[in-house]
C-alpha cells in the first residue's frame, strides 16, 4: 500500500470545513485592509531562496527541498512565502509606478524539511501578507494591525505582539560589531552551529533553539542600546500608535526573528506569554538583494497549522454546517429522472441538495436523509409529479404540505 509521506497530511471532511470556515475569516479581513490576494509557484529556482532567506540560515543550510529538474535546472520547493512575492514584484515591474503601496496576501502549502512534531510538519500551510513602497512606520503599525485582529477574530484573545527594532543599516552594524566582540571568547561554550554562525551571521546565534537558555545567550548585548537617534524615533513612533490602535504589545530586546532579511521593526505575536503564533517584520533591502531596485516592504506570516492547533487548545468553536438543506427519495426511473434535473435546479438556486446515486431502497434512503441530518426531504411519486406537484417535509416537525416544483424554489426561500 502507498502512503503519505512522513510530514504531510490529508485534509478533508470536518478538518477542510475548520479550514474554511478560517479562510474565509482570513479573506474577509485582507479585504478590508485592501490585500489582495496572490499565488506564486510551488517551486521556484533555488538562487531565489538561498539569496532572499540568506545562505547562513537554518532553512536555507538544513531544511530547504532541493532538486534538479530534467533540463538540469537546480530548484526548490518554497520553504516560505515573502521571497516568492518579492520576485513577483520584481519581475512584474510594480515598482514603475509607486504612488500607492502594492498590498498582497497569500495562502499557501510550504515545504521544510524538519523533524515532524505538533504543529509543525514538513508540508504545512503559511497565511501571510504583504505590503511594498511605504517606509513609513504606519504601514509597520497596519502590518502588525492585520496579524494581531487575525487571531483576534479567530478567537484567541490572549494573545500579545512582542516587538524589538533591530535599527537601520548603521545601527545594525554598531550592533553587530559589539556582538561579535561579545560572542568571540565565549563561543566554544556554544554549540556547533552557532561556532559556523558567528562569522556569517551573529544575530543568528540569539536565535539558536540550542542555546536559547545559556546565559551567554541572556547576557548578550541588546539591539536596542545600539540604535542611532532615527531608529529610536522611528520605535518610538511605532509604539505611539500601537497604543492609538489598542494593540496588546511588550517590548522584547531579546527578539531578532530567524532570516537574514529583517530591519527596523521585528515582531512576534505570542499565545498566553509562550507560543509562538507567527512573525514578521520590515525588510527595506530584500528587493534589492533579489535584483530590483531599493524599495522597502514589510510582511508577516502566520503559522496557519500552528493556529489551528492553538484554536482547539484553547476551545474556540468553530460552526461547521453538517447538515444539507434538502434531501429528494424516489423509487421509479421516471422519479428518478426528476430526481435529477430538480436536484440540480435546486443546487443551481443555492440549496444544498442530495438524492441517492447507489440504487438503495426506499427505506435505505430515509436513513440517508438522517445521515445527511437534511432539513427537508421530498419523496418523489408519479401520481403527484403528473400534477407537476411534489410533498415536501420538515425532518424536524414532519409537518408537510404540498408544493408546485415550479413554486418549490420560493417555498424553501421562505422556509430556510
Amino acid at each position: 500500500m502507498i502512503t503519505k509521506q512522513k510530514g504531510t497530511y490529508d485534509i478533508y471532511g470536518e478538518e477542510a470545513k475548520k479550514r474554511a470556515y478560517v479562510d474565509e475569516i482570513l479573506d474577509s479581513l485582507c479585504e478590508k485592509y485592501n490585500y489582495g490576494y496572490i499565488e506564486t509557484p510551488v517551486f521556484e529556482a533555488s538562487e531565489l531562496f538561498h539569496r532572499g532567506v540568506g545562505e547562513a540560515t537554518d532553512m536555507v543550510q538544513k531544511e530547504t527541498y532541493d532538486f534538479k529538474d530534467r533540463g538540469d535546472r537546480m530548484l526548490t520547493l518554497r520553504p516560505e512565502g515573502t521571497a516568492g512575492v518579492v520576485r513577483w514584484f520584481i519581475e512584474n515591474k510594480l515598482y514603475g509606478n509607486m504612488s500607492e503601496p502594492v498590498k498582497v496576501y497569500y495562502n499557501a502549502k510550504m515545504y521544510r524539511y524538519e523533524r515532524p512534531q505538533s504543529g509543525r510538519n514538513r508540508e504545512f500551510t503559511q497565511w501571510g501578507f504583504e505590503c511594498f513602497g511605504s517606509d513609513d512606520v504606519m504601514s509597520d503599525a497596519e502590518v502588525i494591525s492585520l496579524a494581531y485582529n487575525a487571531y483576534r477574530l479567530l478567537g484567541l484573545d490572549n494573545i500579545v505582539v512582542r516587538i524589538n527594532s533591530l535599527g537601520d543599516d548603521e545601527s545594525r552594524n554598531r550592533y553587530r560589531d559589539a556582538l561579535l566582540d561579545y560572542l568571540k571568547p565565549r563561543i566554544n561554550d556554544l554549540c556547533e552551529d552557532c561556532q559556523k554562525r558567528l562569522e556569517k551571521n551573529p544575530l543568528r546565534i540569539l536565535d539558536c533553539k540550542v542555546d536559547a537558555d545559556s546565559d551567554i545567550i541572556k547576557n548578550a548585548p541588546k539591539t536596542i542600546d545600539y540604535l542611532n537617534d532615527t531608529s529610536k524615533e522611528r520605535f518610538d513612533k511605532l509604539k505611539d500608535l500601537l497604543d492609538l490602535m489598542d494593540i496588546n504589545y511588550e517590548v522584547d530586546v531579546n527578539l531578532v526573528r530567524g532570516l537574514d532579511y529583517y530591519n527596523h521593526i521585528v515582531f512576534e505575536i505570542v499565545l498566553n506569554d509562550s507560543y509562538a503564533l507567527g512573525g514578521g517584520g520590515r525588510y527595506n533591502g530584500l528587493v534589492e538583494t533579489l535584483g530590483g531596485p531599493n524599495i522597502p516592504g514589510v510582511g508577516f506570516a502566520m503559522g496557519y497549522d500552528r493556529t489551528l492547533l492553538a484554536m482547539e487548545e484553547e476551545g474556540v468553536h468553530i460552526p461547521i454546517n453538517d447538515s444539507i438543506d434538502i434531501y429528494l427519495l424516489y423509487v421509479s426511473s421516471s422519479e428518478k429522472d426528476t430526481a435529477a434535473y430538480l436536484a440540480q435546479d435546486l443546487r443551481l438556486n443555492g440549496f444544498v441538495c442530495e438524492t441517492d446515486m447507489m440504487s438503495k431502497s426506499l427505506k435505505a434512503q430515509f436513513k440517508s436523509v438522517d445521515r445527511y441530518n437534511a432539513k427537508y426531504f421530498i419523496v418523489l411519486n408519479d401520481e403527484d409529479l403528473k400534477d407537476n406537484m411534489v410533498t415536501i417535509k420538515d425532518n424536524k416537525t414532519k409537518e408537510e404540505e404540498k408544493v408546485n416544483i415550479n413554486d418549490l424554489v420560493d417555498y424553501l426561500d421562505m422556509h430556510m
